[in-house]
C-alpha cells in the first residue's frame, strides 16, 4: 500500500505543469521554492521505497533461483537412485532394489514441490519487475522535473535580480536628468551671450556718442564761420572775400 501511494505521488508530480502552477501563484518565487523542496523529498522517499521494493525482488529471484536449482538437484537424486535400484535389480538383489526406487521416488516428489513453488512465484516476480521499472522510470522523471524546476528558478532568480537592476538604473538616470548638466550649459551659455551683447551694446552706445560729441564740434565751427563771413559782408567785403577774410573758427573742446 505504501508503494502504490509512493507510486501515485509519482505520477502527480511527473503531470504537474509546471508553467500553469507558476502562472496561477501569486509568487512564482515562493512557489518554485516550495515545488523544489516537494520533488527533493518526494525523490527521496521514492528512492528509499524502490530501493526497498528492489530488495525485495531480489530476494523473490534469489528463493526462486534456489527452488530451481533443488529441484534440479532432486532430479539428479531420484535419476541417481534410479539407476542404482537397475543395477541392484540386475544383480538379483531385489530388496535393496526397491529401497533405491523408493529413494528415487522421494527425490521426484521434492523435485515437483520445488518447482511448484518456482512457478508460484513467479508472477509475483514479474509484477515486482514491473513495478520496479514504472518506478525507476517515474523517479527518472521526477528528477528531470526537479532540474527544469531549479532551471526555472534561476531563470526567475536572472530576471528579477535584472529587473531589479534596470529599475535602479532607471532611477539613476531619472535623476540625473533633473540636474541635466547639459540644460546647466545651456543656461550657462545663454547668460554668457546676454552679458557679451550687453557689453557689445555699451560700446556701441559709448561709440555713438562720442562720434555725437564730435559732430556738435563741427556744427559748432561751421556756425562760428558763418557768422564770421556775414560780419565780413556786413563790412562791405565781397562775398569770395570775406571768405578769405573770416578767420577760422577756433577748436574749443
Amino acid at each position: 500500500m505504501a508503494k502504490q501511494s509512493i507510486f501515485g505521488r509519482i505520477s502527480t508530480l511527473m503531470k504537474a505543469n509546471i508553467n500553469a502552477l507558476l502562472d496561477s501563484a501569486e509568487d512564482p518565487q515562493k512557489m518554485l521554492d516550495q515545488l523544489v523542496r516537494d520533488y527533493t523529498n518526494s525523490i527521496a522517499d521514492a528512492e528509499a521505497a524502490i530501493a526497498e521494493t528492489i530488495g525485495n525482488l531480489r530476494l523473490l529471484e534469489r528463493d526462486h533461483q534456489e527452488d530451481v536449482q533443488a529441484a534440479s538437484e532432486w532430479g539428479n537424486k531420484a535419476l541417481a537412485a534410479s539407476r542404482k535400484a537397475d543395477e541392484l535389480r540386475g544383480a538379483g538383489n531385489t530388496a535393496d532394489a526397491d529401497k533405491f526406487d523408493n529413494l528415487a521416488k522421494i527425490a521426484l516428489q521434492r523435485q515437483i514441490s520445488e518447482e511448484n513453488e518456482a512457478k508460484a512465484v513467479e508472477p509475483t516476480i514479474a509484477s515486482q519487475t514491473e513495478v520496479v521499472a514504472k518506478l525507476k522510470d517515474g523517479l527518472n522523471g521526477m528528477k528531470q522535473k526537479l532540474e527544469q524546476l531549479k532551471s526555472k528558478r534561476s531563470e526567475l532568480l536572472a530576471r528579477a535580480k535584472t529587473a531589479e537592476a534596470q529599475n535602479k538604473v532607471h532611477d539613476a538616470v531619472k535623476s540625473i536628468d533633473v540636474l541635466d548638466p547639459t540644460s546647466e550649459l545651456g543656461r550657462f551659455e545663454d547668460k554668457v551671450r546676454r552679458q557679451e551683447a550687453l557689453a557689445a551694446g555699451k560700446q556701441e552706445l559709448a561709440a555713438s556718442t562720442l562720434d555725437a560729441q564730435f559732430e556738435s564740434l563741427d556744427d559748432v565751427g561751421e556756425l562760428t564761420e558763418v557768422e564770421a563771413r556775414l560780419s565780413a559782408l556786413k563790412a562791405g567785403s565781397s562775398p569770395a572775400q570775406a571768405a578769405i577774410d573770416a578767420p577760422s573758427a577756433p577748436y574749443t573742446p
